[in-house]
């Protein structure tokens, strides 16, 4: 037997052409497809973090390699689950809009992170460009306008510590694998 959820039918499509003209029995139909949705994003962020091998960005290691060293120095560190899972995707958008990635990967934890790691996601790149920014004709203290944020030092120690140092073609990461069961677990809905 079919599992009708996992296979939509016409007979479990909403009607309406507008949301306007949407009913209470279309929306019954639509929100239990969500969880169905939900339930595929562990897959598609594992695939979108296998993308990132194909791309060096001029760095000395891919970008993968990057997130796993990230995710690896943080998990070796004992920093929780949560933490972890943010460091190795927090540049999963790099492939996608390298101009603004941290609001790609901050997008995809809100729902399932604390406020501290979600902030984290989001500025580590404004924070990142503490180390760099002045040699590319950015404000290498771009990070200063997030100083009252309680959220502040969290953030410039994840750069510090994890994101910062994450670019040795020397050191041995945990493969994707590794993290998979855990992103399975954070992602497997709010």
């Amino acid at each position: 037997m079919t599992d009708t959820a996992a296979q939509p039918t016409e007979h479990f499509r909403a009607s309406f052409t507008t949301f306007e003209e949407s009913t209470a029995d279309d929306w019954a139909k639509i929100i239990p497809q969500l969880e169905v949705t939900q339930s595929f994003v562990a897959d598609r962020v594992i695939g979108l973090l296998r993308d990132l091998e194909s791309d060096h960005g001029g760095f000395p290691v891919d970008r993968l390699e990057h997130s796993l060293q990230t995710a690896t120095r943080a998990e070796r560190a004992n920093k929780d689950d949560e933490y972890v899972f943010c460091a190795l995707i927090h540049d999963i958008g790099d492939t996608l809009s390298p101009y603004n990635h941290p609001d790609i990967a901050a997008g995809i934890v809100k729902p399932f992170v604390s406020e501290a790691n979600h902030f984290m996601v989001k500025h580590h790149g404004e924070f990142q460009g503490y180390y760099f920014w002045d040699y590319i004709g950015l404000d290498g203290q771009a990070r200063e306008q997030h100083r009252g944020s309680p959220y502040f030092d969290h953030t410039e120690e994840f750069c510090a510590e994890y994101d910062q140092t994450a670019f040795d073609a020397s050191y041995t990461s945990n493969p994707l694998e590794h993290y998979e069961p855990l992103i399975r677990q954070i992602l497997r809905g709010g």
